[in-house]
């Protein structure tokens, strides 16, 4: 299983929100290339990075500092967060983004996927980020009457390389992952799910291993690893491929 560090993106910092509240933002560092070095060197495998600035404006906001993690790490990185047009994708894919995460738009504008999937093949993931199993949108500010994994089936008919599902209320509480949520929506499917919200420990992740025969391949870590709950490096060991490198001593690497 795959296990990814998240880099959320606000005003330019690297923060983390509490259950999607931008007024409860914590600051971890005032510099998220370095963050996206640091998570390399400990043996991510792909990054995933949020423009909450995007979200909640409807348009990329952070661009510029996207484009430079992506050049500054050769590993995959995906990105969402204010992605609502065809225009705002491609320019995103052009900084070297292996992948863009759709959100609102798979609510508001279905057709829209489908028409991206066929033009960005297996480049199109789908965010469906729940409150109460209902589908939130617009940087989590607003909620839909769609059903979850309704919207899952949905996307994976019509062509997304992956699902990302959240569950807003375990977001950033260091809760634990909601397991039968994401049990019941990769079984749903036959596209990927990558678990996001609420991992607290390498605890945590070992159970999201018994998710991997249902379609659970991968696992966002965030406030986690920004706290030291958990060890990037000893998480990739134990639920990874076992691949990590150690840091070198002159690496002017930082404590988050």
């Amino acid at each position: 299983m795959e296990v990814i560090p998240a880099i959320d993106l606000l005003d330019g910092k690297c923060v983390r929100l509490y259950q999607g509240d931008y007024d409860r933002a914590s600051i971890f560092n005032d510099n998220p290339v370095e963050v996206a070095r640091q998570w390399l060197q400990e043996g991510a495998t792909r990054l995933h990075v949020v423009d909450l600035d995007g979200a909640k404006s409807g348009e990329s906001v952070n661009l510029s500092v996207i484009e430079a993690i992506a050049q500054a790490v050769d590993i995959p990185v995906q990105v969402g967060g204010g992605l609502r047009d065809r225009s705002g994708v491609a320019r995103l894919l052009n900084t070297g983004v292996q992948r863009a995460i759709l959100g609102t738009v798979a609510v508001e504008k279905p057709e829209l996927v489908t028409e991206l999937c066929d033009e960005f093949p297996e480049q199109i993931v789908v965010g469906i980020d729940a409150r109460n199993g209902k589908v939130a949108t617009r940087g989590w500010l607003e909620t839909s009457e769609v059903a979850a994994t309704d919207l899952a089936q949905r996307m994976a008919q019509q062509g997304a390389a992956a699902i990302i599902y959240t569950d807003i209320h375990r977001d950033g509480t260091l809760s634990g992952p909601n397991m039968e949520a994401l049990r019941e929506l990769a079984e749903a499917i036959d596209i990927p799910v990558i678990a996001s919200g609420g991992v607290s420990s390498l605890t945590d992740l070992l159970s999201l291993l018994s998710l991997e025969s249902a379609g659970v391949t991968g696992a966002i870590v965030g406030r986690a690893i920004y706290t030291g709950d958990v060890s990037l490096k000893e998480a990739v060991r134990a639920v990874g491929d076992g691949r990590w490198q150690d840091v070198p001593p002159d690496s002017g690497t930082f404590i988050v």
